[in-house]
């Protein structure tokens, strides 16, 4: 016979779990806000953005079309001279550190259809972070002349650090929320697991379930029955002596 379970038994069964799904999932929020606030470093980010043309002496290229095309065709050639040895060799002299990790700190992007370029730079020190971008842009243009046929780079926006400037990572409130809804769905899951493992009859129910008959009576434990009448008696006693 094919065992069905109801809505009443899934809310029973998350009832007398409660106390479970509570605690694991309190520990999961404190958990993350704790790793979140007190172990893991702020990282801030700055942001730069370059204008960049094919050349500063052809002013019909801004009524043209077809050149417009072709810049934004060029603009994955310039962000991958941006994040080259090229540029970041001379930024890595210029700042004493590696090119490497300026490399993994960096992000160059575009928006579609969009001749600028957004070079944003990720560090722990938010001042650092400004300093990369800022540099990384002054050296791209100076020296993408001599690389390519460009001689109108425009730097649009420098990088610059604000006066309570926030972490983009980590979020401990992201985090958080986060960590509440896993731990609640483990811990609804370890009481669904918890109750399906737990085959034990305890009640009347339990036994019409297993055995698939109505129950007709019940007997009571004997050290209940003699601890009853134990104490029967001596209520007796204390009457009969008052």
């Amino acid at each position: 016979m094919e065992e069905t379970i109801s809505l009443r038994e899934l809310i029973q069964t998350l009832r007398k779990r409660l106390s479970l799904i509570v605690l694991i999932t309190l520990t999961a929020i404190f958990v993350s806000g704790g790793v979140s606030f007190f172990l893991l470093t702020p990282v801030y980010e700055s942001s730069t953005q370059l204008l960049v043309n094919q050349s500063k002496s052809d002013q019909s290229a801004y009524n043209n079309p077809g050149q417009i095309q072709t810049n934004l065709q060029l603009i994955n050639t310039y962000k991958e001279i941006i994040t080259s040895p090229v540029i970041l060799d001379k930024v890595s002299k210029d700042l004493g550190m590696k090119t490497s990790d300026i490399q993994s700190q960096m992000t160059v992007s575009n928006q579609n259809d969009s001749q600028v370029v957004s070079l944003a730079v990720q560090d722990t020190d938010p001042e650092k972070a400004a300093e990369i971008a800022n540099k990384t842009a002054e050296v791209f243009q100076k020296d993408i002349p001599g690389i390519m046929n460009v001689d109108n780079v425009t730097v649009l926006t420098r990088a610059e650090v604000g006066e309570k400037q926030s972490p983009v990572k980590p979020k401990p409130v992201l985090n958080i929320a986060i960590a509440a809804v896993v731990g609640l769905m483990i811990g609804i899951g370890l009481s669904f697991l918890l109750e399906f493992m737990d085959n034990t009859i305890k009640t009347e129910q339990d036994v019409e379930k297993a055995l698939g008959v109505p129950v007709l009576g019940s007997i009571a434990r004997i050290g209940d029955t003699k601890q009853a009448k134990s104490s029967r008696s001596t209520q007796e006693r204390g009457e009969r002596i008052g």
